[in-house]
């Protein structure tokens, strides 16, 4: 579904075109949810962020912050780094 963004009748343009893979989002917060589960560093981010964001927008960004990690993993062919991925919240 796309948004219209509309001000005084007048039509700026859509929204919303581009939400991203449902099935990435769901397998990334899936891997945050056990990545906190038995990370206690994890945890600690978790809760300084749910204060702010709340629980569910809290996991939603340790899941992209996570997807960002593997990508750059992947990408340079290097083991994960926790001091790293923890330095960056």
């Amino acid at each position: 579904v796309k948004c219209s963004h509309e001000s005084a009748g007048k039509k700026k343009g859509t929204g919303g075109a581009k939400i991203g893979n449902a099935h990435l989002k769901w397998a990334f917060s899936e891997a945050a949810i056990h990545f906190i589960q038995y990370n206690p560093p994890a945890k600690k981010l978790k809760d300084n962020l749910a204060i702010v964001h709340g629980k569910g927008k809290a996991i939603g960004i340790i899941a992209h912050k996570l997807a960002r990690a593997i990508y750059y993993m992947l990408k340079n062919n290097v083991p994960f780094n926790l001091e790293k991925f923890m330095a960056t919240a």
